[in-house]
């Protein structure tokens, strides 16, 4: 398994910023976008959202799929790999 970690930037993800800016895309809190995912079946809360945004968090395989859904992005998009947000998510 590959562990991203850039070390320069101290940063463990690279979909940190994405998500905060598709969280504010929604005008979401981090307390809101947490229960939201949570009402969807998904394990998160307020500080894991914090700690993704900022990039202090690994994020796992299953949860980038969990947020690329809820936010209906594709993983592409969501991973830094794509312009455009709205492609299609199945790879």
């Amino acid at each position: 398994m590959k562990i991203y970690w850039d070390k320069s930037t101290n940063s463990k993800n690279i979909i940190g910023s994405r998500v905060k800016e598709l969280r504010h895309s929604l005008n979401l809190s981090q307390r809101a976008l947490a229960e939201k995912l949570q009402l969807a079946g998904y394990e998160f809360n307020d500080l894991t959202i914090l700690r993704i945004e900022q990039g202090s968090r690994f994020v796992p395989d299953y949860e980038v799929v969990a947020l690329a859904d809820f936010f209906d992005v594709s993983y592409d998009y969501f991973l830094g790999g794509g312009k455009n947000q709205y492609q299609n998510k199945k790879l």
